[in-house]
Parts: C-alpha cells; structure tokens; sequence
C-alpha cells in the first residue's frame, strides 16, 4: 500500500508542479491564456493533440470494449480515429489561417465570422458544451475506478481527487500550462500501456502464447461481429464515420486548431496521427482481450474497470501502481483541455448574451469552470451507462456541428438559416433516437442523425435561393475520390468471420488495417506536398 500511495502522491504532485511552474510565464490575455499564443510547434502541438483526444474513454472504454467484443474493436479505434486526421488539413488549415486573421478564439466565433449570426453562434455554443459535459464526466468516472484500485478508495472519493487536482492546475495555468502537462502525460500513457501490455502478456507466457490462450477461450473475439455480435457491418461503418464527424467537433480538440504555430506544424501532426492512433488503441483493446483470461464473466460497465483489475493482479503493488497512472493520465490530459475550452466557449460566445454583449472576465470563466467540474463529477457518481455507451451518444450530438462548420468554411456564402434548421433538426433526431431506441437499424442512430442535418441544411440552402459555390480545386476533388476509397477498402467483408492466426497470434485482418493507415499516411503526404507545389 506504501508503494501505491507513494507513486500515486509523486505523480499527482509532479503535474501540479510543472502547471503551476509553466504559469508564471503567461501573460493573461485571451490569446495567450486560451491559446498558448498561438505558437505550439510540432512536438507539443502533436502530444497535446494526442493526449486531449485519449480520454478515459481510450484506457477504460477501449479495453472494456476488447474485453466485451475482441479485437474487432481495434481497427474502428485504430483506423478510425486515425482517418479522422485528415479533417486536420480539411477543417484545421482553414480554422487555423482564419483565427490567426481575425484573432478568432473559440469555435463559436469562427461560426459567428463565417455566417454572421450571433443566434447561430450561440446555439453552436450550447450544443458544444451541453454535449462536452457527458463526456467530460467520464474523465472522474474512470479516476474513480483507478484510484479504487490503486488505495481502495470509494468511487464518489477518487472522482472528487481527480476533479480537484485537474481543477487546481487547469484554473492556474491556461492552455500552455495544459499543452505541456498534455504532452507529457500522453508519453507516460503510451510507455505505461506498453508496460501493462507486456506484463499481461509475459503472465501467460508471452505474447503470442497469450493470444492463443485467448483464442482458444473466446475465439469470438478473434473474429467479427465480436463477443457479442454487435459489429456488423452497417455498425462498424457508423463508427468509423461517426469519428469522422464527431473528433474536429470536440470543442478542445478544434480549439488546438488555432493554437498550432503554423501550418507546417497542423500538416505533420496529421502525417503522424494514424501512426499513434494504431499503436495506442490497440493496447487497451488486447489488454481488453487478455484480461478475459483472468477475469471471465465481467458484463456491461463492469468490463470497463478491467485494466486496474488486471494490473492489480498481475503487476504487484508498485508496478501495477505505474501502470494504472497511464489511465490518470488519459483521463486528466482531456478534462483539462474539456474545462479550460468550455471556459473560453462560456465567458466570450455564451456569457454575453446576458450581459448586453459584454465578455466574461477570466474569473467568471474560473467560476464556470468549477460549476462544470461540479456537473461532471456528479454524473461520474452515477453514471447512466456504460463508458462506450455514454461516449456514443455524446459523440453523436457533438457530430451534428460537423455540416455548419465545413459547409461555413467552404461554400463561398454561407446563410445562417440553414445552419440553424440543421443543427436543431439533427439533435431532434438524436434526441429521439436516445428516447426511443434504435429499433431495427443495422447502422448506430448516428448515420441517420448525421443524414438529417446534412440533408435540411442543403434542402433549406438550396429552398433559400442560394447556390453552391464550393471553394476546392479539381485536385481537392481526386483527393476527396482517392480517400474514399480508402475507406471503401476499410469495409474489409471478405474476411468477416476469419480468425486465423498470422502472425504474433494475430489474425491477418488485424495487420490489414495496420496497412490501411500507413496507406493513409502516404496519401496524405502526397496530398500535401502536392498543394504545397
């Protein structure tokens, strides 16, 4: 117990420490508290990228889900999230050049210059943040599992730590405070995983030896559907788009699109992002796998405390303790980000509404900072799902956004009006289907969601008496053709139900769509280093 406290004391202490420090040399205005200036170059920009988009959800919810449904969670995880990347150069140039220009700083103000509507931006923020709190409780939800097994601390206690601590340094610091502690908490959470996965693995005699006693005990999950035969092929499609659209739509995750130094600094981040969303999403979903041998029978949300059950139980007290600070650290380096992002959203987009368009200071902003952890940390006590399931239908609500930002930044006039009917007709629909249920659908609630906005935005566009003037290339349009089949090749059908193992106890589809997204990476560097010719 000594060897826990004293790991879980050093770590707590060492993130305080280094955001208070990196505070005393901010300025407080809004560029530099919200945006770090607008000078993060390559290696923070891209940990601080990483970390804040690696939630909880990527720890606890990933592995909970290899642990219920195998390894076909990986490739929607790992070549999923990575595809998304690509709306780093789509949306993240534009919002970055545009930001810069009319020293934009939330992503309500970039909706407010593009359209011209304070009503439209005003609902942008709503939605933004009524959709981040769900999510963003998911952060002391997941604390509370791991300092549970770290300390045995109750649920309720170890979600409040966490809230705390996050609270302490994120109200102190501002985004380059949170960049930094982002940055380095991303790398002890990929090191730690990697050392989770390998004491998991070495407990059973090594990796490939592993997998096969997992194959052997659950062969389901070596295949698709899953253990639960929940992905066919319409749902795993819906998650792969559904990442798509919902990541550039993280609130905290747009934000950073200002942030970056310029856009030699957005253009590598992308290059390398599919290589990190491969490598990370795939050790919490084999830890997921593997921890079937030792914990069977496990249900709903009980799977998504897996990792700290497992560790506790392979790794000793103090191994097991610096193994489950990568799950501290997933969780911390995205809360952070989710409060200080809700905070700018709060004092410059809603906060004016009801002061005759005058800007909250930073300490209203502080204020409603707390308010938001005190919301999230009461929904973690109670949470109403699952972590997967809690994460979907924020992310669904969130992804509505998606056709009011890209169609803002590319038609050549946008109106406000068919942003409005789009975003109140998507979450209509979304509400509906959370009230309802989705039925009989073979596709997540999200597709027809999305179908819903994206179809009365352009039917109220084109009823308004606009046209649509894109702004894009010819070669945005070979592109556009050559990423979509891209993601043709990802609806791999052909081998649904093949589980044999090819390599490192592997089946062979695993190590497809480990060539998908260097594939991806190849096109994107050929894409880029054409428009910069």
């Amino acid at each position: 117990m000594l060897g826990k406290l004293l790991v879980l004391v050093t770590y707590i202490a060492a993130m305080l420490g280094l955001g208070l420090y990196i505070r005393g040399r901010v300025q407080d205005s809004p560029a530099e508290y919200f945006l770090a200036g607008r000078r993060l170059g390559l290696f923070v920009l891209l940990g601080s990228m990483a970390a804040t988009n690696f939630s909880a959800f990527t720890v606890f919810g990933a592995s909970g889900a290899g642990y219920l449904h195998g390894l076909a969670f990986f490739p929607i995880m790992g070549f999923g999230t990575g595809f998304m990347a690509l709306t780093f150069w789509l949306i993240g140039k534009r919002v970055n050049r545009l930001g810069r220009l009319h020293e934009l700083v939330t992503p309500s103000e970039l909706v407010q210059h593009r359209y011209g509507s304070r009503p439209l931006s005003g609902l942008f923020a709503l939605v933004m943040v009524v959709f981040t709190i769900p999510y963003l409780a998911l952060q002391p939800m997941a604390g509370g599992y791991v300092l549970n097994q770290l300390v045995g601390l109750p649920q309720a206690a170890g979600a409040g730590i966490v809230t705390l601590v996050i609270l302490a340094y994120t109200l102190r610091g501002g985004l380059r405070s949170v960049a930094w502690t982002d940055t380095l908490q991303g790398l002890i959470m990929i090191v730690m995983l990697a050392a989770a996965l390998v004491m998991a693995a070495e407990h059973h005699g090594g990796f490939a030896r592993a997998m096969g006693k997992a194959l052997e005990a659950d062969p389901e999950l070596f295949s698709r559907p899953g253990g639960l035969g929940r992905f066919g092929p319409g749902i795993w499609l819906s998650y792969i788009l559904l990442w798509f659209f919902c990541d550039p739509m993280f609130p905290q995750l747009f934000q950073r699109f200002y942030t970056a130094r310029d856009e030699k600094a957005l253009q590598r981040t992308m290059l390398l992002y599919p290589l990190i969303c491969t490598v990370v999403f795939a050790m919490p979903v084999l830890l997921g796998v593997l921890g079937r041998l030792d914990f069977p029978g496990l249900h709903g949300k009980e799977a998504d405390a897996i990792v700290p059950m497992l560790m506790t139980s392979v790794g000793g007290d103090f191994m097991g303790a610096l193994v489950l600070t990568a799950g501290l650290a997933a969780l911390m380096s995205t809360m952070d980000s989710q409060l200080l992002t809700l905070s700018s959203i709060f004092t410059r987009d809603v906060y004016p509404f009801f002061t005759g368009g005058r800007t909250g200071s930073s300490t209203v902003g502080r204020v409603f900072v707390c308010c938001l952890a005190a919301a999230g940390y009461a929904m973690a006590v109670n949470p109403p799902g699952s972590i997967l399931k809690i994460a979907t239908q924020t992310f669904t609500g969130l992804a509505v956004l998606f056709p009011t930002v890209f169609c803002g930044l590319y038609l050549e006039r946008p109106r406000a009006l068919p942003a409005i009917v789009s975003i109140l007709a998507g979450e209509a629909a979304m509400i509906w289907f959370a009230l309802a249920g989705p039925g009989d659908l073979s596709v997540l609630p999200a597709i027809p969601v999305m179908g819903v906005a994206f179809g009365t935005y352009i039917l109220v566009h084109l009823f308004s008496g606009a046209g649509f003037a894109w702004q894009w290339s010819g070669a945005s349009r070979k592109w556009a053709a050559a990423f979509g089949l891209l993601l043709l090749a990802a609806c791999d059908f052909w081998q649904w139900t093949d589980r044999t193992p090819v390599f490192l106890g592997l089946p062979g589809w695993v190590w497809y769509f480990v060539g998908l997204s260097a594939l991806q990476t190849i096109l994107m560097w050929r894409m880029c280093r054409e428009e910069s010719r």
